[in-house]
């Protein structure tokens, strides 16, 4: 799964409004011929736009489509690759909208639901019996917002722990900060200027996805009131987060730690400081099993849940996720030829588990969790036991969620340097922030 960076995503939350143009027929429900949808349903053309690009993702999404197809043969799919959300966006602000859209990010779905950008879905759900209690609730939170449906969970993503086997010399991975800490240390190489030559763990927010989001749940940190105000300030957990993280970084040295981080290869190439022995313990996403597959097939490595504050245990085995959502835009030519597409790629059970043997994505409902076809050896299924959590949180949806979540980084940035004197009124600082953006939003 593919992620847009949030200093280039802020824009597309700023754009995201109704067509400007003539919408299309609009999605609901409608008195059905009878006989099956299949035959009830003329024949037409859908056009989808997903982001996905490489040969290997694109076959996938063809192979998905291809059961759709033996259900609906009057049905023509054709899938545009590589599209991304400001894409979607503007295509529906110029009257341009494809039948169905996905995209890898849920920043964008408070604003699409909320401008009618995105078709509410409620209505069809209903007609058809489509029963979303196959879904984690948190799947079915971070799909919605203000009571409206106008996305479903096509794939997920599960964070967790990766270490490495040889550098952890029999250790086991840790389950709560305290021992993070400590192994950290343990596992930390320095040369003899006292420079870092292998970490035991990152802490830092800038280090790839170390992003306040992920690390949240290891605390059981919230982000916002139930009126959509910030959170931060007066949540103990964050402040908890942030002190446990302050004191490794200074373990470490900030300016060290910083040198050694500019000097580390790549995210996204085979160079992972992960993959070279140069960190011992990350945080990462379940596509990472096959990203090492297929870029550093000798490492020996293992998984696990990340650990948790010391006096949480019950967090423990949850974590973070969110995902590909997909929907009906404002002005589809044919909305509900689009929400039986839409359906079939998430809720049928074998659409799914072809979607993430191929992709590596945790597939979304019970069914293709359980599946025995399901590819999942004990690496991946660290991930399906993440996702399947009652504990694993998200994001909440916000009309403001790039803002925010940059607000948020760019304050911690300045406190892992040292620059904020006082956490508890940089914390309200941030909270003041948010809480003014979402007034100039309208709530």
């Amino acid at each position: 799964m593919r992620f847009v960076p949030l200093a280039a995503a802020a824009v597309l939350a700023l754009t995201a409004c109704t067509a400007n143009r003539e919408a299309g027929p609009s999605l609901g429900a409608q008195p059905r011929p009878s006989g099956s949808a299949s035959q009830a349903l003329p024949a037409a053309t859908l056009e989808l736009w997903h982001g996905f690009s490489t040969d290997a993702e694109v076959k996938a999404f063809e192979d998905a489509i291809a059961g759709f197809n033996r259900k609906f043969p009057q049905i023509t799919v054709k899938a545009v690759k590589g599209v991304q959300d400001d894409q979607i966006t503007q295509a529906i602000r110029g009257g341009r909208a494809p039948d169905v859209a996905a995209s890898f990010t849920t920043d964008n779905v408070a604003q699409w639901c909320r401008s009618g950008s995105f078709q509410d879905l409620t209505p069809v759900i209903g007609q058809d019996g489509v029963d979303l209690s196959v879904l984690p609730a948190v799947a079915r939170s971070y799909t919605a917002f203000e009571g409206r449906q106008c996305t479903l969970p096509l794939l997920a993503d599960a964070y967790g722990l990766y270490y490495n086997r040889a550098l952890m010399k029999g250790e086991e991975p840790p389950k709560t900060l305290s021992e993070l800490t400590e192994l950290a240390k343990k596992l930390t190489v320095r040369n003899a200027d006292g420079e870092i030559e292998v970490a035991g763990f990152i802490p830092s927010v800038q280090y790839y996805e170390n992003s306040p989001s992920h690390l949240g749940p290891m605390v059981g940190a919230k982000w916002y009131n139930d009126d959509g105000t910030s959170a931060i300030a007066s949540d103990p957990a964050w402040k908890k987060l942030l002190t446990w993280q302050k004191e490794l970084i200074d373990w470490y040295g900030h300016d060290r730690l910083e040198r050694f981080r500019k000097s580390l290869g790549d995210e996204w190439s085979a160079e992972h400081p992960f993959y070279k022995g140069k960190v011992a313990m990350v945080l990462d996403g379940e596509w990472r099993n096959a990203m090492i597959a297929n870029e550093a097939k000798d490492l020996d490595y293992g998984t696990a849940p990340l650990p948790v504050a010391d006096d949480s245990p019950d967090l423990y085995g949850s974590g973070f996720t969110a995902g590909t959502v997909i929907g009906v835009p404002k002005g589809a030519k044919h909305p509900q030829h689009a929400w039986e597409l839409i359906k079939h790629l998430t809720m049928d059970t074998g659409s799914l588990v072809t979607l993430s043997n191929a992709l590596r994505n945790v597939p979304t409902t019970k069914a293709s969790m359980d599946s025995p076809d399901l590819a999942k050896d004990a690496n991946f299924a660290t991930f399906l036991d993440i996702f399947a959590h009652p504990k694993t949180s998200t994001l909440p949806a916000s009309v403001n969620s790039f803002f925010n979540q940059e607000a948020f980084s760019s304050f911690i940035t300045k406190w892992e340097k040292g620059d904020v004197p006082d956490l508890d009124a940089g914390l309200r600082g941030v909270d003041k922030l948010i809480n003014d953006k979402l007034k100039l939003s309208g709530g």
